[in-house]
């Protein structure tokens, strides 16, 4: 009996790993097709008030008390710096970068927070592993920026791609921050909370930059719509899901794999449905950064992930910049 058990167990844990890996890999695509008819900002803002409203719901209607004034103000700035600095950041960097190469950007986050961790906070002084991690990241993105986008005609977009690395930095920077913010108990009311802040934060952003004046609701196309509605439903929700539940019920560190098999999946899926070409040097800047984020996240005393919102019984968690979530080191 025991072995049907954790036979079924393992399928579950299976299923649930294909799913972020699948569903997180894909989130890149999803937001280069959602704005391709609507505004970075407001697609994002209205994707994460819609989910953070569902995700706060859920956690009042199971019981969940309700949260402090001191909450919401931590999850204002937790979420200003990782929607608004983040996610959003990389939504409107995705108008001049290929899907696939700022995945790969975004997968470098692991090194800013090693690096601001160490230098801002003092934090653990990076391991002979780590710094060979960071060193082979840093070439990975120099190898990706210094090539054009495969038919040798322009280089890729060098502000996109300074975009992606501030959207990096300062979701490092909120991720720090969130280590210590005063935050509810349940992860779940924690990330709603933030999403619903940040999410407004976001739609705010976005309408003094005049997208409100350039939104189109006759001219938004069915790709455009289901993209948001897939990023709003599965990445943010469904995969947050998964990966809560996948805390639970496995070590944090093979969680954390998706981190390295995100950008695989946001090549292949930008390469083979939206054009994108992929170049020799892109396939060995993508190795060099999948090793090295693979270094970096499988240090000895913090086996996670990188962004922090709360602490549970098992880890902690939070939320990244493309809207998923991670852990930060197992209890």
């Amino acid at each position: 009996m025991k072995t049907n058990i954790d036979s079924r167990l393992s399928i579950k844990i299976a299923l649930a790993l294909g799913a972020i890996y699948l569903i997180w890999g894909s989130t890149y695509l999803g937001i280069r097709l959602a704005i391709e008819t609507i505004p970075p900002y407001l697609m994002s803002g209205f994707r994460f008030v819609i989910a953070g409203i569902i995700l706060y719901a859920w956690s009042r209607w199971r019981g969940i008390e309700p949260p402090k004034a001191i909450h919401w103000r931590s999850a204002a700035i937790i979420g200003g710096f990782l929607l608004l600095g983040g996610n959003a950041t990389v939504a409107w960097a995705e108008q001049q970068v290929p899907s696939g190469i700022a995945s790969l950007i975004i997968a470098t986050m692991p090194m800013w927070i090693v690096l601001l961790d160490w230098l801002w906070h003092k934090g653990e002084r990076p391991t002979g592993r780590v710094v060979s991690g960071l060193l082979l990241g840093f070439l990975g993105i120099t190898l990706l920026v210094n090539q054009g986008h495969g038919d040798g005609s322009q280089s890729i977009d060098l502000i996109g791609v300074g975009a992606l690395l501030m959207a990096a930095m300062l979701w490092s920077i909120g991720s720090l921050y969130s280590r210590k913010a005063a935050l509810p108990k349940s992860p779940i009311q924690g990330i709603g909370m933030q999403m619903i802040a940040g999410g407004i934060l976001v739609c705010l952003a976005g309408i003094a930059g005049g997208e409100w004046q350039r939104l189109d609701v006759g001219a938004i196309s069915l790709t455009s719509f289901f993209s948001w509605g897939y990023l709003t439903i599965f990445g943010s929700m469904i995969g947050f899901t998964c990966y809560i539940w996948l805390l639970k019920v496995t070590p944090a560190e093979r969680v954390a794999t998706y981190a390295y098999v995100n950008p695989v999946i946001a090549v292949f899926l930008g390469w083979a449905i939206a054009g994108e070409v992929i170049t020799t040097q892109t396939l060995i800047a993508s190795g060099l950064i999948i090793v090295a984020v693979a270094l970096i996240i499988k240090r000895k005393k913090s086996p996670g992930k990188i962004v922090s919102i709360k602490t549970t019984k098992a880890a902690e968690v939070a939320v990244t910049p493309d809207g998923h979530c991670a852990s930060v080191r197992t209890k």
